[in-house]
């Protein structure tokens, strides 16, 4: 009978996968034994290859590349990065050893951007997209980098007073800007429009009153993003249509227009069974935009991209040991790990987020119906399900044969949610760190990033006298 674990994933998905694949009885991620990890650096572990972050750039560029080429499209592709998917220097060291531009949130965004300026890793060519709502010290550092010399700074105006609060700290320098649409959010939303931007209606009137006869600004992009992600579906569609229109409408009356931002939204790989035809998005997207502009002759735009989760989501995952197993009633196996869901893949708990979730070692044994717990006392700390089936299967538990499981894809959000360096649920400590990276000539090498926060780290954080 077909009752390994190895069994199971392989009569359920193609198996091994591009990034996945057995050596013997235990997983391997990209080549990198996870085992010898295990054994090298203990569980609870988290970590970082390098690699994924730049052939996830690279193969974005390559499709809108192609999508280009296919179509006879004239403008330009600017990949952004959008640092609030993970702020850490390792991922922006790796990510702009590709040629790409940057996509900030807030006023501490500006300080990354300044020391990244500072040391090489970006230059006075790189655009610095600067979205979200802007309080009075976000205004204060983008005025300075732009008083500073940076002049591919695009402050992107999300209501009516940001420009005027811009202004007012550039007084001499002619200034870039771009405009948020407030796009209609999906139905089943629990309200209408985005809180970001402004409406369609009043982009036009807006660019007619403030900026037209300003010769002090430059309006030169026009930015569109949808909440719910670039998909296949009539909502993504007719979304871009009504977002061409404005486009259209404002660059008749903008000749400096130049430029649309599409946003981000490309999904990642949470599942084994994950399907997405990013080529065929890309050429759809390109088409249709090209499309409408010949269409009212008008020149296309330049197009801009701001990738987080796809840039960065696919570089990391998480290693779990499995350390105790409780049989609550004729049904329900807890396995428990050595960790906490909320305190580690915060995103799990929050909005039920599903990564992929493979046993680490173990695939010749035979599996089992189990639920995953994590160690806090909160009933919400807990992985129930899988993307493509709503139970998880792993190896039998043993105790004489440790059994270790690995989440993969984990690299956008969760550092930063789950209050990367700080306090934790139940005082849970955040696991040990490591970062995975190929030389010149592909050989693997590793170095701890952070090590496992010790009792000390969290006293001081409480305030309790170390004496």
């Amino acid at each position: 009978m077909n009752t390994k674990y190895f069994d199971l994933i392989n009569q359920t998905f193609y198996f091994p996968q591009e990034e996945f694949r057995l050596n013997k009885d235990s997983l391997l991620f990209h080549n990198i034994d996870l085992m010898k990890l295990v054994e090298e650096y203990g569980t609870p572990l988290k970590f970082t290859y390098l690699p994924a972050i730049s052939n996830n750039i690279n193969k974005a560029k390559g499709w809108f590349r192609k999508a280009m080429e296919k179509s006879g499209y004239e403008g330009k592709y600017f990949y952004c990065y959008c640092t609030k998917s993970s702020h850490f220097e390792f991922v922006m060291n790796e990510a702009f050893k590709n040629n790409i531009h940057i996509e900030t949130s807030s006023a501490f965004d500006i300080n990354i951007v300044e020391n990244l300026l500072k040391n090489g890793k970006i230059n006075r060519n790189t655009h610095v997209v600067c979205n979200g709502f802007k309080r009075e010290e976000y205004i204060d550092n983008i005025a300075r980098l732009i008083n500073n010399g940076h002049s591919k700074t695009i402050p992107v105006i999300d209501n009516y007073d940001e420009l005027s609060m811009i202004l007012e700290k550039v007084p001499t320098k002619k200034i870039k800007v771009g405009i948020r649409i407030a796009a209609e959010e999906e139905p089943k939303f629990e309200f209408y429009t985005s809180r970001l931007g402004i409406g369609y209606k009043n982009i036009v009137p807006f660019y007619k009153k403030e900026i037209a006869d300003n010769k002090q600004v430059e309006l030169k992009m026009l930015h569109f993003f949808i909440n719910t992600g670039i998909r296949d579906t009539a909502y993504y569609w007719n979304e871009l249509v009504k977002c061409l229109k404005v486009y259209i409408n404002l660059k008749k009356e903008c000749p400096t227009l130049d430029s649309l931002n599409i946003g981000g939204g490309f999904p990642i790989k949470n599942s084994l069974a994950f399907e997405y035809d990013y080529q065929y998005m890309v050429d759809e997207i390109i088409n249709q935009i090209k499309t409408a502009c010949d269409d009212a002759e008008v020149p296309v735009p330049n197009i801009f991209t701001e990738f987080g989760s796809f840039t960065v989501g696919e570089s990391g995952g998480a290693i779990y040991e499995i350390i105790h197993q409780k049989q609550q009633n004729d049904r329900e196996k807890w396995n428990m790990i050595d960790s906490s869901f909320i305190t580690t893949l915060p995103d799990s708990w929050a909005i039920s987020k599903r990564f992929v979730m493979l046993a680490v070692n173990r695939w010749n044994d035979t599996y089992e119906r189990v639920l995953l717990g994590g160690l806090t006392c909160d009933s919400d700390d807990y992985y129930n399900s899988e993307q493509h089936m709503n139970a998880v299967y792993l190896p039998k538990y043993n105790k004489e044969k440790p059994l270790y499981i690995g989440f993969f894809n984990t690299g956008a959000y969760q550092e930063t949610i789950g209050g990367f360096g700080g306090l934790h649920h139940c005082l849970i400590p955040q696991p040990k760190h490591i970062l995975i990276d190929r030389d010149e000539n592909g050989i693997l090498g590793t170095e701890i990033f952070s090590p496992e926060q010790k009792s000390q780290d969290v006293l001081k954080i409480l305030g309790y006298d170390e004496k």
